[in-house]
């Protein structure tokens, strides 16, 4: 399983590069992956949220503050995944793609409702740490059985 779900991180910083890329990509340049007027990976990828902390309204480019891009911080976060998977810190790669899952689930409620544009990079990137959510619990619970059918707790 520690390698299912190592793979899939590796699917998830794969998409979050190519987000990377549009998102350093110049906004007069036409990205890739804008097919309709609700599918617009420019779109999303340059507006306030595509960074963390949000651009402020009253912000002034250039004011000092720093932004990271939000594809930058799901790279970070599918390769601590992919090490904990790796390292059969189950639990704890169970925390990250429960925090990881969080994330992207709050940044489609910005595409479907803020924004009303929809990245294809995005939407990969929630399918992937949904899959990898839902690995990593089925990894635990069929542990725990085996465990009690034992009579034994599960090892670490």
């Amino acid at each position: 399983m520690r390698y299912l779900i190592a793979l899939l991180a590796l699917a998830g910083i794969f998409d979050s590069v190519l987000a990377l890329r549009i998102h350093n990509q110049n906004p007069a340049d036409a990205p890739p992956c804008a097919v309709t007027e609700k599918f617009d990976c420019g779109a999303v990828n340059h507006g306030r949220y595509a960074v963390f902390p949000p651009i402020g309204f009253d912000e002034e480019p250039g004011s000092g503050k720093i932004h990271i891009p939000v594809a930058m911080i799901g790279i970070v976060g599918y390769a601590l995944i992919a090490g904990l998977a790796l390292s059969k810190q189950y639990w704890l790669t169970l925390q990250a793609a429960e925090i990881g899952f969080a994330c992207a689930a709050f940044l489609s409620f910005l595409e479907a409702y803020v924004i009303e544009k929809w990245c294809i990079y995005c939407l990969w990137s929630m399918c992937i740490i949904t899959t990898i959510l839902l690995v990593t619990i089925g990894k635990l619970l069929t542990d725990y059985l085996r465990g009690r059918r034992s009579g034994a707790l599960p090892s670490a």
